[in-house]
């Protein structure tokens, strides 16, 4: 998103050869491939403990299962309002920086911040309210790409990835509105709004991974966020195939949310202090993902997934 400027803003033989069948040669039991009844034990245990977390899932979230598509579209748009405000707030900062550091004239600079604020402002309560939901998520897009245009950030590889993962949720909520749009013309020949949804919410799972490769290419390698990366990375393919979806998004948004108030609390953080913007920056970019995966928790994975498969299957 915008521009932090309260920190420095530049900133020949096979290996194994097979048994020759000769008189007197006998396989020997022990060593065959087949499954052991210890190992279909286990595996049996397995599936049986995933099936009881997927039940207390399925129980304990039905008091708050109504309220989820509200809170997830509007954690999905909180850094954008986040962005509007610090921008009105930080306004004639915000203009030096984008007229003196990059260039661009008097004049332009104030259409290029008012243009990101009624983007933010308008494609966010478009999407918190699911008025014109193309058009909102459009919008906020727009501003993802402009933003990293016009404040030189479009080839910094931490903000690429981590702003595909914000695009991800985006994602997510368009595939949202596709599940009661209705065909206008019925009749003609196009790609139905179901196989639509379908593509729009596998393109909306593998982007919000990003974020956890986000994180290992930031180069701060500390313990909390070194584990949160290798456990976060495994659920996340988990969540890009669509196995278990429901249960590793729902994993993600637990392990995410105690990373997010642990790791990026920018409150305890002195006003003044130039620390304090970056941390509130991830703090509601994390948010946005949070959103986007609360999602996916409520609608599934969609056409696209291992999880659908093994229904047909």
């Amino acid at each position: 998103m915008s521009q932090r400027i309260h920190l420095n803003p530049n900133r020949g033989q096979p290996a194994y050869a097979a048994p020759s069948y000769n008189a007197g040669y006998s396989p020997d039991p022990i060593s065959t491939s087949r499954p052991t009844r210890s190992d279909n034990e286990v595996i049996a245990k397995i599936q049986e403990v995933s099936s009881q977390i997927e039940d207390a899932i399925e129980i304990y979230s039905q008091p708050i299962r109504p309220w989820v598509p509200a809170i997830a579209r509007f954690l999905i748009v909180a850094t954008f309002l986040e962005d509007a405000i610090r921008i009105l707030a930080q306004w004639s900062d915000q203009k030096w920086y984008i007229e003196h550091q990059r260039g661009i004239p008097w004049g332009l600079s104030h259409m290029f911040l008012l243009i990101n604020v009624i983007a933010m402002l308008a494609g966010s309560i478009g999407v918190i309210a699911r008025r014109f939901p193309e058009y909102s998520v459009a919008a906020l897009l727009f501003v993802v790409i402009l933003q990293g245009i016009g404040y030189g950030l479009l080839f910094d590889v931490s903000f690429f990835l981590r702003n595909l993962s914000v695009i991800g949720g985006l994602l997510m909520v368009l595939s949202d509105s596709l599940a009661t749009k209705k065909k206008i013309f019925a009749g003609l020949p196009s790609i139905s709004e179901t196989d639509r949804r379908k593509y729009v919410q596998l393109a909306g799972r593998v982007l919000l991974i990003f974020l956890f490769v986000g994180f290992i290419f930031q180069g701060n390698w500390s313990i909390g966020r070194v584990f949160v990366s290798i456990i976060g990375l495994g659920a996340c393919i988990m969540v890009a195939v669509g196995f278990k979806a429901k249960w590793s998004a729902s994993f993600l948004v637990l392990l995410l949310s105690v990373f997010n108030v642990l790791v990026n609390k920018w409150w305890s953080v002195h006003p003044a202090h130039p620390q304090r913007d970056f941390l509130k920056y991830d703090f509601f970019q994390t948010l946005s993902i949070v959103g986007g995966l609360l999602l996916l928790v409520n609608m599934g994975p969609g056409g696209i997934s291992v999880d659908e498969k093994k229904k047909v299957y």
